[in-house]
């Protein structure tokens, strides 16, 4: 059974619409856009009319290709920017775009903020082929899908006694990023001081957003103070 939220429906995943959806591809990692280009070749309803790999470049396409629907990765490795904070400003500049976000590291913070940035879906990026063209197919404006899995394991995050959990688990790595974040550590000089990639530091940067369901890196902190996950400052790590 696949479910909408906020507004709460049913909908079919079999039904088709019966014109063509002329679809935009918003995702960093190449090969995922390039295998999602060709696997839309086989259908006759939904057509891959670009991509993009960055923000810059996202809203430069969708203002060259006009597109139905975007889909949307949340984690575009772009700054400070990331997938969610583009689909609110697409959505509100163009109220007839459908965007089905995709994400690989799905919270309740993520789904909140997909649902209030005008998405029309929030599906997992591990999902199956037929799910994604399952969800495109059916993403309409003025509702919010997340399929029934999703769903599910977003809403009844629990602890060991069936209670929500007091604050995210961290990884040792996130923690550690987010300690040196609360010390007014730039991203780039957190990746030299732990011989990361800039690229790879975002990721962790990203992902510590989605998982606080914060919308910048000061917010962040902020929350993470708010829970106790700050400690003592860690000049040398």
């Amino acid at each position: 059974m696949s479910t909408y939220m906020p507004r709460l429906g049913l909908v079919d995943p079999t039904v088709v619409p019966a014109t063509c959806a002329r679809l935009l591809i918003v995702d960093d990692h190449r090969t995922f856009t390039e295998l999602v280009c060709l696997a839309l070749e086989a259908e006759t309803d939904l057509e891959c009319v670009g991509a993009a790999h960055d923000v810059q470049e996202a809203r430069a396409e969708v203002a060259r290709h006009e597109p139905d629907l975007v889909l949307m990765d949340v984690d575009l490795g772009d700054g400070d920017e990331d997938g969610l904070q583009l689909t609110s400003e697409l959505t509100a500049r163009r109220p007839s775009l459908r965007v089905v976000v995709l994400t690989a590291h799905g919270d309740l913070g993520v789904m909140q903020r997909a649902a209030s940035s005008g998405a029309c879906a929030l599906l997992p990026k591990g999902g199956s082929l037929g799910d994604l063209l399952g969800g495109l197919r059916t993403a309409r404006r003025g509702a919010f899908f997340v399929p029934a899995d999703l769903l599910r394991s977003l809403v009844f995050e629990q602890d060991g006694r069936g209670r929500s959990p007091r604050h995210p688990a961290l990884t040792p790595r996130e923690a550690l990023v987010l300690q040196l974040l609360s010390e007014g550590r730039h991203v780039t000089e957190i990746a030299r001081d732990l011989d990361l990639s800039v690229h790879t530091c975002r990721g962790y940067v990203k992902t510590l957003l989605a998982k606080l369901g914060a919308h910048s890196q000061l917010e962040a902190v902020a929350i993470a103070g708010r829970h106790g996950l700050l400690g003592a400052p860690t000049r040398s790590p």
